[in-house]
């Protein structure tokens, strides 16, 4: 059966880094989760002191740093120079200045190198906000996941109520924060490819997802063309 690239692109909240891992395994594929990456260069422009607006700084900071995404058994970790950094790319306010600096082209254009090549030899399951559409124009499969914002934001509270004491309308408000910065930034904006398969999660389980994807998975890899035919959304 064909090597495939399947891409995941979503907001927050939407289920993409569970759904992504499922599929992956399910698949016997590899698991990449792109926001890591973002993450990790907003942790160490934290450490450096380097604004989200300074692209100087930034530029020099991308020219010297090496991220390298590891697979684990517990997972897939982030290495920054070699140091773990796993945990704490996974804090609220990483997560706001990583939406900030994704939002600046040197910091883009550093991360779709690493991207592509993490990519170069497909079988992977790869989740984003931009795969679809810039990253992985050509894969042969796109998915785009949402669901509603009182979901994503319940979603996301029972994720981080242990480690951030936010409550749930922080959590709300933070996540509309995030959803308009990825949206409306002048540099590959959160939005579906026009190829992308949209499936809403809001009353699905992760399980009855996977089991969607799959079904427009196998069909492209068993397909003869080179990319599946464009199927109708899933809503």
């Amino acid at each position: 059966m064909k090597r495939l690239i399947v891409t995941l692109d979503g907001p927050a909240g939407a289920g993409k880094t569970t759904v992504s891992r499922m599929l992956a395994a399910r698949l016997g594929y590899r698991y990449i989760d792109t926001g890591a990456l973002y993450r990790g260069v907003a942790v160490e422009a934290r450490r450096a002191g380097i604004g989200p607006d300074d692209d100087p700084g930034l530029g020099s900071l991308c020219g010297r740093l090496r991220l390298e995404p590891v697979f684990a058994d517990s997972g897939l970790r982030l290495l920054s120079d070699g140091v773990d950094i796993t945990e704490a790319i996974r804090t609220p306010e990483i997560s706001l200045l990583a939406s900030a600096v994704s939002a600046r082209p040197v910091v883009r254009a550093y991360l779709l190198e690493l991207q592509r090549d993490l990519g170069k030899d497909k079988n992977i399951v790869i989740e984003g906000r931009d795969m679809g559409t810039v990253v992985f124009p050509d894969a042969e499969v796109k998915f785009f996941l949402e669901a509603s914002p009182e979901a994503r934001a319940a979603r996301r509270y029972l994720e981080l109520k242990d480690t951030s004491g936010q409550d749930l309308e922080t959590v709300k408000r933070e996540m509309l924060r995030r959803d308009r910065n990825d949206t409306t930034r002048a540099v590959a904006p959160l939005t579906p490819a026009p190829d992308a398969v949209h499936i809403d999660s809001t009353d699905l389980s992760s399980e009855q997802v996977v089991e969607r994807m799959l079904g427009v998975v196998e069909q492209a890899r068993r397909s003869g063309c080179e990319s599946p035919p464009e199927p109708p959304a899933i809503r």
